[in-house]
């Protein structure tokens, strides 16, 4: 039974000594810390060595027990016929001599035969002897298992002679003629057999390590060449590319195989020509904000002059001038506030919209006026707005989305090339229980297929030529930071985008 024994704590006691590592443990950490470090060449001709020696293992043992069987066969074929002989005897009574001669030609020390049911010694010993083993190599009918069995026993015999085959003296029965019942008889002494497999296994091994050698050179090149030179290609160019991404020369070159290794080279080549247009448009983005920055400043105030000559419109009395001044102060400020925000898309998120309930068609009419619209006989502008339909929105958001969305329709008339009809630009919106829905359609060249794949990603969702789809990114934020989506409609002739505003939550 384990006992739990609290020990009392010492502040000042030495800290306890580490787990002791046995030698078998810092030897197995030292050999994977060295496989680790080798190189993919190295591993391969290794293991390519290993498994053809064990290739060669695995046939070597089995051959030099079956060299075994085929000896020992042979001695009871050379003892088989020195018996016969010995039976040739007349009176059968064999001389002392003639009998040594019989064995030492069959080489064996004695010869017993059993046939007809009787068993009598042909060739005895010349001296008495002890027998070590008995070996029977006589055939039976085995399963499968048993055959298996027997060929595992037949290898281990081989093995005990290489070890106790020194000094034994052994048995041998193998099988005579048809009758299953009759069997001959040998003794012979051990060490000649261990002799000659001794000798049969030097050449075998010799002439295994020589194919071993081939074979895994034949196999390391073919590897080397087909698998190890490509990998290693592509890891250098890996790392070169790694170095410095910008620059194109530094791309993969793919090769024309069609297998596996081809494809990795193509797609590899892909996703660094990707990576490096990546990486050139983000500069090119980083060097514009940086000249953003840099004209802000007096853009900003040139716009403060205007706007305060702007505020002395107010005191003409004129009613054009009074009609129109607010408007031009009103532009005058959000320009003044574009400027302040000028970098605000380059930041993770928009600023949170401050939302109020307010009229729709007042906005969407100011964007139109704006904007100039109607253009008579140029571009036809039509709302369907109830005058009453309120929205919850952030105002300046909802200007920025609605002006963005309103003047992409308007360059998109203007800039098609055939225009026998009149442009239109008909904006309508209704309101489904807690969500206000407007869309914005036009009977332009709509938008194009090419376009529609990156339509709200910035620099890559541009409608038309020279442009740079940052209208319809920022429109697609602005509308999400109000919970909201932004998406274009199926048409047959024309663009509509539906924009689509859910109200506040009512905890909100």
């Amino acid at each position: 039974m384990e006992h739990n024994v609290r020990e009392p704590f010492h502040p000042h006691a030495p800290a306890p000594a580490p787990p002791h590592r046995t030698p078998v443990r810092t030897v197995i950490d030292a050999s994977r810390s060295g496989w680790l470090r080798l190189g993919l060449p190295a591993k391969l001709l290794l293991l390519t060595s290993a498994f053809v020696m064990l290739a060669e293992i695995l046939i070597f043992v089995p051959s030099v027990a079956n060299h075994r069987i085929s000896w020992l066969s042979d001695r009871l074929t050379a003892a088989q016929i020195a018996s016969l002989a010995a039976e040739a005897v007349p009176g059968g009574s064999v001389p002392p001599k003639v009998r040594a001669e019989l064995l030492r030609t069959a080489e064996v020390k004695a010869v017993a035969i059993r046939r007809d049911g009787r068993r009598r010694m042909v060739l005895p010993a010349e001296e008495p002897m002890s027998i070590d083993a008995h070996f029977d190599l006589r055939p039976r009918d085995e399963g499968v298992l048993a055959g298996i069995a027997t060929r595992l026993g037949l290898i281990g015999d081989a093995f005990g002679t290489f070890v106790h085959g020194g000094d034994r003296v052994i048995r041998v029965t193998g099988p005579v003629g048809a009758n299953p019942e009759d069997f001959i008889e040998i003794v012979i002494p051990e060490r000649p057999l261990k002799q000659v497999m001794l000798r049969y296994g030097l050449n075998i091994l010799a002439l295994s390590i020589m194919i071993s050698l081939i074979t895994a050179a034949l196999v390391y090149f073919a590897l080397s060449y087909l698998l190890v030179a490509p990998m290693m290609r592509i890891t250098r160019n890996m790392v070169h590319f790694s170095a410095n991404p910008e620059d194109p020369e530094r791309i993969i070159v793919p090769s024309a195989r069609t297998d596996e290794i081809g494809t990795a080279e193509r797609e590899l080549s892909r996703m660094q020509r990707e990576l490096s247009q990546l990486f050139l448009q983000k500069n090119r983005l980083a060097q514009l904000g940086l000249a953003v920055s840099k004209i802000n400043h007096d853009l900003r105030n040139m716009l403060a002059n205007a706007q305060l000559i702007s505020d002395r419109l107010t005191a003409i009395p004129d009613e054009t001038v009074q009609r129109f001044a607010p408007k031009l102060i009103a532009s005058l400020d959000r320009a003044i506030n574009f400027c302040n925000d000028s970098l605000k898309f380059g930041r993770a998120e928009e600023a949170a919209p401050r939302r109020e309930l307010m009229r729709l068609r007042p906005l969407v009419a100011e964007v139109g006026d704006g904007l100039g619209l109607p253009r008579e006989g140029v571009v036809d502008w039509r709302l369907e707005i109830d005058d009453v339909l309120r929205i919850d929105a952030d105002r300046d958001h909802l200007f920025r989305v609605m002006s963005n969305l309103v003047r992409n329709a308007l360059q998109a008339i203007e800039g098609q090339e055939d225009a026998a009809t009149t442009g239109l630009i008909h904006v309508r919106a209704w309101r489904h229980g807690r969500q206000v829905s407007i869309e914005v359609r036009d009977n332009g060249p709509g938008v194009p297929a090419r376009a529609r794949e990156h339509l709200f990603r910035a620099f890559q969702g541009g409608m038309r030529k020279g442009g740079t789809g940052l209208g319809l990114a920022i429109a697609a934020e602005l509308v999400a930071a109000h919970g909201g989506k932004l998406r274009l409609l199926d048409t047959d002739r024309g663009a509509a985008f539906l924009l689509e505003l859910p109200d506040r939550p009512a905890h909100g």
